[in-house]
């Protein structure tokens, strides 16, 4: 990604970034040292990095339409759920639910995991809007997904692969 530096003599502490036709505008103040501006800069391309695959997993891998595909085969359409999305700063855990608020969110590592193992996560954390813990009558109502055990066997190994770096 290009980056474009605009220093600002008025501008004494904050420095500010957008994209603009794939371009990182970025405004500084004058006096802020480069090795710092590098540092921030570096969290910004993170940042902008971190939505853009947000937006790309909303739009071709949308949890809110496999979520009411599920919610109708498993859940008898009883379920009502607030708002699912994708997250980019949930890195240790696949998703959590908050069933007080019916809102679910879904790691973006899960985004990019095949489309069974993404039910089995959704189908996980939709069961928690009936039982918010982890149950033998929670694990009841998750073991109706038939690939439940093999998807929880993937989840396992991706979860070591991930630690190591893989």
């Amino acid at each position: 990604m290009e980056v474009k530096i605009i220093r600002s003599p008025r501008r004494r502490r904050s420095v500010s970034a957008r994209i603009v036709n794939d371009l990182l505008l970025v405004n500084a103040p004058l006096m802020l040292s480069q090795e710092r501006l590098d540092k921030i800069i570096h969290g910004f391309k993170l940042k902008f990095a971190a939505k853009k695959l947000k937006n790309e997993l909303d739009k071709e891998k949308n949890l809110a339409h496999l979520a009411n595909a599920l919610n109708e085969k498993y859940f008898d359409n009883k379920l009502k759920i607030e708002s699912i999305e994708y997250s980019t700063n949930q890195n240790s855990r696949f998703g959590c639910c908050d069933y007080r608020t019916a809102k679910i969110r879904i790691s973006h590592k899960i985004g990019l995991l095949p489309k069974w193992v993404r039910k089995y996560v959704l189908i996980h954390e939709m069961a928690h809007l009936i039982q918010p813990n982890h149950s033998r009558a929670f694990w009841d109502i998750v073991s109706r997904y038939k690939l439940t055990e093999r998807a929880r066997g993937y989840l396992m190994a991706a979860s070591i692969n991930m630690r190591e770096g893989g």
